[in-house]
């Protein structure tokens, strides 16, 4: 970990990238663990850059950010997801350090009539730090009942209010839909990306909230209707849908685990031109990180490999 003095530093030199004054980048140059041609790699300049997202939730070993960085980078990952607002120079510090890449960091938006706080205020002091990276942010959306399209006006409003603040510094929206929140659905996803009508908001894919609330037939269907629009893509270990949907098994998984069809939903991503980042989601694994991340990763390199073969 570096010093509280560099890392002043950085944000000193974070900040004057922002204001085009300095003319040294501060972007890692995207790695892979082999080359950039290699269909079996993790990933990360070629199509499907491979990340993980949520591996410090419940991590056993407790491992702080350097320390996480330090891990991904040994297994072969691309980069990390970041949860929320806070330590975020922190964050990117640690993965430009280790040569690996931020891609997204979730933050929450309330579309309820007179709340409070709409978005962390901090987004502002964020933005800057983001310039010149392909960090996007992942928008997860509450304030009403799912999928209740009263609420569209509201949420238009201040999707396009955080999509004109991030615009600037090329930063894009991936709207999240979580399972029991308003954005429920990746089909309210693209709903309200049409009506937001902003070149820099798009929709996510997450396999687990899917599976809650759609049936996994459908997945093609909502990918191309998503089309352009879709910007990334999260996946984990997981039993069917109607497994999920009827609350067996495990919901979030490593790769090695579950019975739904992953190569199946790697063919259909490449079937639909799809090659942005691909995310795993490791929330709710209660291990060593490294364990079940070593693990998550050998099966992804299996699985690419074998729908690069195809």
């Amino acid at each position: 970990m570096r010093t509280n003095g560099s890392r002043r530093e950085f944000l000193k030199l974070a900040a004057g990238a922002a204001a085009g004054g300095v003319g040294v980048s501060l972007v890692p140059r995207c790695l892979s663990a082999a080359g950039p041609g290699d269909k079996a790699t993790a990933g990360g300049c070629g199509d499907w850059p491979f990340f993980a997202l949520c591996m410090d939730v419940h991590d056993t070993k407790r491992r702080n950010l350097s320390q996480q960085a330090e891990m991904l980078k040994k297994l072969g990952y691309s980069g990390a997801g970041h949860l929320w607002l806070g330590k975020v120079a922190e964050r990117i510090e640690t993965l430009d350090a280790a040569g690996l890449t931020l891609w997204q960091i979730y933050m929450r938006l309330n579309v309820a009539q007179g709340a409070k706080q709409t978005y962390d205020p901090k987004l502002k002091e964020v933005l800057p730090l983001l310039k010149s990276r392909p960090t996007m942010l992942a928008l997860l959306v509450n304030g009403g009942k799912p999928s209740d399209q009263a609420g569209d006006p509201r949420a238009v409003e201040l999707i396009r209010e955080i999509a004109d603040l991030a615009r600037p510094f090329g930063v894009k929206l991936a709207l999240y839909p979580h399972v029991g929140h308003w954005l429920e659905k990746v089909s309210d996803g693209v709903r309200l990306a049409k009506k937001v009508d902003r070149p820099n908001v798009g929709v996510m894919f997450n396999l687990c909230h899917f599976l809650k609330t759609n049936d996994e037939k459908d997945i093609r269907l909502e990918l191309v209707k998503a089309g352009s629009r879709l910007m990334a893509v999260t996946i984990n270990g997981s039993p069917t849908g109607a497994q999920v949907r009827a609350g067996k098994g495990k919901w979030t998984a490593p790769l090695d685990e579950g019975d739904f069809d992953m190569g199946g939903l790697l063919a259909t991503l490449k079937a639909v031109g799809y090659k942005g980042p691909v995310g795993l989601q490791c929330y709710g694994q209660r291990s060593d990180a490294a364990e079940h991340l070593a693990r998550s990763m050998a099966t992804w390199r299996k699985l690419r490999a074998s729908v690069a073969g195809k």
